[in-house]
This record gives C-alpha cells, sequence and structure tokens, in this order.
C-alpha cells in the first residue's frame, strides 16, 4: 500500500516527503527544546527584591550594549544565559572583533574569539581590556543587569520610591539604572550604564526569560 510512496518511478515526489519530513522533524525538535518562560513571584519591597532576584538561577535576556574606552569601543548584541553559576554570554560587535562567547562556572571564565579559540581569563576585566582595549564588568553583571548588587562585595546602593536600584558603587564600577520595564510580571532594568575610571558600559534590554 506504501509502493507509490517510495517508488522510483516517482522520485520527485519521495524526495519532497522527505524533505517534509525533515522540517516536521526539526520543528518538533526545536520545540521539543524551548523551555517556557514564568513569571516572578510578587515584588513589593527592596528587600524582597533582593531575596527574590537573588534565588533565581535560570534565566535569559537580551539586548543591545555600548562599550566607550577612549578611542575605542563598539555598539552591538548583547544575549546573556545564566544556569545556576554558570552564565554563557555572546558579545557581537564591528571593529573587527567578530562574536566573541565568554562563558563561566564560578570557578574560571573562559573567552572564545572569533576565531575559535579559547583562553581562560584569570582577571576577566584587566585581560579584556588588555586584548580589545576596553572591558564589561563580566563577574558582577549577571547580578546588576537583575537589578540588584553582587553579594561577593561590599557596595553602596541607591533605591528609589518604588523599591527598586537605581544606582550603586562596587568594585570600582559605578552603576545607574535609568529604566525600568515590566517583564515577566515585574519590573526589570531596562537601560543601565556602568562606570569606571577607563570604561563606559551601555546595557538596553529587550527581552527577559525566566525558567523553572
Amino acid at each position: 500500500m506504501f509502493a507509490n510512496a517510495i517508488s522510483p518511478k516517482h522520485p520527485e515526489g519521495w524526495l519532497k516527503r522527505l524533505a517534509g519530513l525533515g522540517l516536521c522533524l526539526a520543528l518538533l525538535s526545536g520545540c521539543a527544546t524551548t523551555r517556557p518562560s514564568v513569571d516572578l513571584p510578587e515584588i513589593t519591597t527592596w528587600e524582597l527584591r533582593q531575596e527574590i532576584l537573588g534565588a533565581v538561577s535560570d534565566w535569559e535576556f537580551r539586548g543591545r550594549i555600548a562599550v566607550k574606552a577612549g578611542d575605542e569601543g563598539f555598539n552591538g548584541k548583547l544575549r546573556w544565559t545564566q544556569t545556576g553559576n554558570s552564565f554563557y554570554a555572546t558579545v557581537g560587535g564591528p571593529l573587527g572583533i567578530g562574536t566573541v562567547l565568554i562563558e563561566g562556572n564560578g570557578r574560571k571564565v573562559v573567552l572564545t574569539d572569533k576565531d575559535g579559540l579559547s583562553t581562560v581569563l584569570v582577571n576577566p576585566e584587566a585581560e579584556l581590556y588588555y586584548r580589545y582595549g576596553w572591558t564589561i564588568p563580566v563577574v558582577s553583571l549577571r547580578y546588576w543587569a537583575l537589578g540588584i548588587p553582587d553579594p561577593s562585595s561590599d557596595a553602596t546602593t541607591e533605591v528609589d520610591e518604588a523599591g527598586r536600584l537605581a544606582g550603586l558603587q562596587q568594585s570600582n564600577w559605578a552603576v545607574k539604572i535609568s529604566r525600568y520595564r515590566e517583564s515577566a510580571g515585574q519590573q526589570m532594568p531596562r537601560t543601565l550604564t556602568a562606570t569606571n575610571p577607563d570604561t563606559r558600559v551601555r546595557m538596553i534590554i529587550d527581552n527577559w526569560l525566566f525558567f523553572e
């Protein structure tokens, strides 16, 4: 009963069926690996914000980044994925840097450049600056992007009337969050600027995703 489906007399129909099957499998595979985003618990105070956001372990944001350090810098895209203590960040920009991957697991940070060469960064901020002439606050950015200080070091914080982080001073960086927007049911940072004596980093976060 299936002779016509695979008969060499109808190769065009057979190839079309195979192509259709491949497309269906690809779509099913994509659906199987897509994780649904969930809403955050209600956040009403600064204390709750620190507690709830400090405890989330699986999340992702996508946005844009602009880095300026003297005559060096770039504008590009930034995608950050956090799973527990591990992060995976892709930074894309012009000026010959291509797209670089920065990933870490709480013990080490590894940079993979546009040519696929991987390097362990002992001092990420200093080594990025030495390599490219600019840097980003790799270790603390996972916390600052969420709108909370990095718990590993002391910080001076400024909180607005809504119980949200407006700014902080930490680890030689000054951070300002000038705009929030609703994401995952709560107010999350939209525009963040971090500066140190050498570098200015500005991020616009377009999309937040949180996972169970």
